[in-house]
């Protein structure tokens, strides 16, 4: 039991000893608490920062790097869809004048006689803006 007591007295002892070394190590890379370091710590201090530096600059230029490779993919599927747009734009248009011509084609007066020389008359029109056909039916005046 002693041998117990004694072994976790001396780790308590141990890992307080490594949460103040690196409670100091992170104040000196925060450039706290420099005074007590003599050159040669100095100079492994900035070795150090000059790393971690290099490693976070590296770090950052691949995030960069991801981003512009994902927005040049985003880029090019806005263009392709894009594309097939103007083509369903074109095709619809194509198909609009096709209609335009048949309707244009039965668009007018007709007229219908019959044996005294009378005649009913029967028109439509069909304006593209309108989605209904009207006729009219007329009958002739009395001479």
């Amino acid at each position: 039991m002693r041998c117990t007591c004694q072994f976790w007295q001396r780790e308590v002892a141990s890992l307080r000893h490594q949460l103040q070394h690196l409670n100091d190590s992170q104040r000196q890379l925060m450039g706290q608490e420099l005074s007590g370091l003599d050159f040669t710590e100095l100079q492994h201090l900035e070795i150090q920062m000059e790393m971690s530096l290099r490693n976070i600059r590296t770090r950052k230029g691949q995030i960069f790097s991801d981003e512009i490779n994902e927005l040049h993919k985003k880029g090019s599927l806005s263009s392709i869809e894009n594309e097939e747009l103007h083509k369903k734009i074109n095709q619809i248009g194509q198909e609009n004048a096709e209609l335009e011509k048949v309707i244009g084609t039965k668009r007018g007066v007709y007229a219908i006689s019959n044996a005294s020389h009378s005649s009913i008359r029967i028109s439509y029109g069909y304006d593209i803006h309108d989605e209904q056909i009207s006729l009219q039916l007329r009958q002739p005046q009395p001479q």
